[in-house]
């Protein structure tokens, strides 16, 4: 056996249906010499599974949703100078913001699953707009205190903190449009059984019709602050239903 067949035989065989519709992750480059070398390693982690990125997401998103609560305050005892039942119903706008942030959240969460149903494999463009992504959900506690304390305030403080809130869920609803976007331009990233143009199709009801929603609370954040919080609560009943309407690629 000459030595460039032997060097063949020791090969890696490719695994039965990994390919994604570019050079198998196993081979690598020829040399002048007809003698076929291993890939460097930069290439082999240049597409992998997606577990450890939904795992990364998922505490993320957990987090997230749990510092919600950290808002939420017990009036104390022996500073209670009315009824505790009229002490709780003051603390209206952060039960509302909480409702509202939560709900978002979780739905982030929610569709964030639906998409990666989608996904057989990621790059490294995928998981930087994803950390995107999640950067701004990482701001929704922050925002949400902010306009919770801020809700009824005065002297265009309420206003304000409206803005903050509606430019954080902007900011979330670009990176996921983001995110969406780039896997459906990318049909070598998507599962087997996906329709690439099914993905496509759902990108202005999936993407850009949360950035229009969410550029209009702004305005909404202008005039009234309490408001903007219902108009972000409906948003989040809208994404509660399915946006995204896919449909398996054909035998």
């Amino acid at each position: 056996m000459s030595l460039i067949a032997a060097h063949h035989a020791s090969w890696p065989r490719h695994p039965a249906g990994a390919s994604i519709g570019r050079r198998p992750r196993w081979l690598g480059h020829v040399t002048q010499a007809g003698i076929q070398l291993p890939m460097d390693d930069q290439f082999q982690v240049a597409v992998s599974e997606t577990g450890r990125m939904e795992a990364f997401s998922d505490g993320v998103l957990a987090i997230a949703v749990t510092l919600l609560v950290l808002d939420l305050h017990v009036p104390p005892s022996n500073a209670l100078h009315e009824p505790l039942a009229v002490a709780l119903a003051h603390e209206w706008p952060a039960y509302a913001a909480y409702v509202t942030s939560f709900l978002i959240i979780g739905i982030i969460w929610v569709n964030h699953h639906a998409v990666f149903e989608l996904v057989a494999r990621v790059d490294r463009n995928v998981l930087f707009l994803n950390l995107l992504l999640l950067m701004s959900v990482v701001a929704i506690p922050f925002a949400t205190a902010l306009l919770s304390e801020y809700l009824l305030a005065g002297n265009g403080d309420a206003r304000s903190a409206a803005l903050v809130y509606s430019a954080v869920m902007l900011a979330m609803s670009i990176g996921f449009a983001a995110l969406y976007t780039y896997v459906a331009l990318h049909p070598a990233l998507l599962a087997d059984a996906v329709d690439p143009g099914a993905v496509r199709g759902s990108i202005v009801r999936f993407s850009a019709v949360g950035i229009g929603l969410y550029l209009v609370t702004l305005g909404i954040a202008v005039a009234s602050a309490p408001a903007c919080l219902v108009a972000h609560f409906v948003i989040a009943i809208y994404y509660c239903f399915q946006q995204i309407r896919i449909r398996s690629r054909a035998a």
